[in-house]
């Protein structure tokens, strides 16, 4: 049986007017602002518990360890001369 006309311009209006809801939704969600404002929200909360703390600390740790390693093994720069300077001096001592 065919249906009639104006029932068939009434569905494809509620399909439209659902598919537009649907992308404002999509809109809403994905937009970087919010998105943004809502990922620093959870990192402050995170950063005020005990456990955001200890992160902190345990970060703050292991880069002065890393820092301290580094200044401890860094190795003195070479000078053009200082090969002739030792030769030198081990050739005076003979």
């Amino acid at each position: 049986m065919p249906r009639d006309p104006r029932q068939i311009q009434l569905e494809i209006d509620s399909a439209r007017e659902s598919l537009a809801a649907t992308l404002d939704q999509l809109a809403y969600r994905s937009s970087p602002t919010r998105l943004k404002a809502q990922g620093k929200d959870a990192v402050q909360r995170f950063l005020q518990t005990p456990a955001g703390q200890a992160t902190i600390g345990a970060a703050g740790l292991l880069i002065t360890l890393v820092v301290v390693q580094k200044v401890r093994h860094r190795k003195a720069p070479k000078t053009r001369n200082r090969g002739v300077a030792v030769e030198k001096a081990q050739y005076r001592r003979r």
